[in-house]
């Protein structure tokens, strides 16, 4: 049985049309306190900064050299840690709902680089990328008591786009089946929550976070924002636009894979956004948080 494979796709619109003949390029070097990282540059001059501690994106920047992504003041490059911000790892579970700590625990474990990887089916000779992996060490599985492997590719295409891949594999030696979530966590950086709308989740159902998990219908056109925001989306498309009026950009967001219907179960696929207001940020930069959250039930071999 091949694993089970999820991507996520986030474009930042719109791309320079100035072609330049610098190759992608995947540099490896120290982060802050240390910390090993990675480095993707691509040809343009879009690049991403990658943490092997969470397997954890820390900067997406456009061809301009603009931060695309929101990194609190106050995150800490520090294990056991987790860094606030940028695009971080939740897995084997989201959220509180479930028995671990928040967020799982993938988040705060050192990823290593695969060296090894899997063939793809897309074609990534024109694209930066670096494959890291993440396996349970003997602690994990005394309090997530399941085996398996998690593939995580990163890679930064030709226009600046950003793709992430998950392939995710039960290695339990008697073939016995779990059930996990994860998701992408994505905190981007907004001029201003007022001027933001977010389209195409239009007439979903969704629970409000903030009225104890009450279920509604959003109602009306394209969702604006005039306050603390925190819904959970009830299956969402696969194409999401977060629209900036004032730094007239565009962040598109479009989820793909789950191929083999008989190697899992899946429940629904869901998203979560939170918007914080500046006046709750203590950088001063206000952010959206988007998640897609994707539940399974894994068969083993």
């Amino acid at each position: 049985m091949s694993g089970e494979k999820e991507k996520s796709t986030v474009t930042s619109a719109p791309p320079s049309p100035s072609p330049s003949s610098v190759a992608p390029s995947v540099e490896f070097s120290k982060g802050i306190n240390g910390l090993q990282k990675v480095i993707l540059r691509e040809s343009r001059g879009s690049s991403a900064e990658v943490y092997l501690y969470g397997g954890h994106v820390t900067s997406w920047k456009n061809d301009h050299g603009e931060e695309l992504l929101f990194l609190s003041s106050k995150a800490i490059f520090k294990p056991p840690k987790a860094i606030r911000g940028g695009i971080p790892i939740c897995f084997p579970q989201f959220a509180s709902h479930g028995t671990l700590d928040q967020h799982g625990f993938a988040r705060n474990r050192f990823w290593a680089v695969d060296e090894d990887p899997p063939p793809f089916p897309t074609n990534t000779l024109n694209k930066a990328f670096v494959d890291l992996i993440l396996k349970p060490s003997e602690e994990d599985t005394k309090i997530w008591p399941h085996s398996f492997e998690y593939r995580l590719r990163i890679a930064l295409g030709p226009g600046g786009d950003l793709m992430l891949t998950s392939r995710i594999r039960n290695t339990n030696s008697d073939g016995k089946p779990f059930s996990f979530t994860f998701a992408y966590h994505t905190y981007f950086s907004v001029s201003d929550i007022s001027e933001v709308r977010v389209e195409g989740l239009e007439t979903l159902d969704y629970l409000d976070n903030l009225q104890n998990k009450e279920r509604f219908t959003e109602q009306g056109d394209a969702l604006t924002f005039e306050s603390e925001v925190d819904k959970i989306y009830l299956s969402t498309p696969t194409k999401i636009a977060i629209i900036d009026h004032e730094k007239k950009r565009t962040f598109v967001l479009r989820k793909d894979g789950l191929p083999d219907a008989g190697e899992y179960y899946q429940a629904y696929l869901i998203c979560l956004i939170y918007v914080c207001p500046i006046h709750k940020v203590l950088s001063g930069t206000p952010f959206i948080v988007f998640a897609f959250i994707f539940p399974f039930f894994l068969v083993g071999y």
